[in-house]
């Protein structure tokens, strides 16, 4: 198991298994984000078993999949809205983690400065830059 901190209760990784959960638990995880589209995954690691399986550990789940190269204003919206609503470290994964570091940046636009994302997610391997006017715009308009 593979996890990146991108700030001290929010982290990213590739996709995870229902048996990785117990040491996400053990690690402080209290909230996970599904950023991944069933259509990409085989069945097992579906939405809704990995909800089951989560809750059954006794954690938040939130479900957000994110279609690479066509995020929108609710995916935003809905990964800050998990985000602000956890009790502790939130874990959000996708095929890489690379989805859940441009979610999160554009989330998190307004609330740290823009470079500052950027050069995060660049710490971990994920390239943001191509996202910069977005996360200025976003910040510009607190969407």
């Amino acid at each position: 198991m593979s996890f990146r901190h991108l700030t001290d209760s929010y982290a990213v990784s590739p996709q995870i298994s229902p048996e990785e959960l117990p040491a996400l638990r053990a690690a402080g995880f209290t909230t996970i984000i599904d950023n991944r589209p069933d259509g990409e995954i085989p069945p097992p690691l579906h939405t809704d078993a990995m909800r089951d399986a989560a809750e059954a550990e006794g954690f938040t789940f939130v479900a957000n999949p994110v279609i690479g190269g066509a995020i929108t204003l609710e995916n935003v919206h809905r990964q800050r809205d998990a985000i602000d609503a956890a009790s502790g470290p939130v874990l959000a994964y996708c095929a890489s983690g690379n989805r859940s570091s441009v979610v999160w940046a554009l989330a998190s636009a307004g609330r740290l400065p823009t470079d500052e994302l950027i050069a995060r997610a660049a710490s971990h391997g994920y390239q943001l830059e191509g996202f910069r006017r977005e996360i200025d715009r976003l910040a510009e308009t607190k969407a």
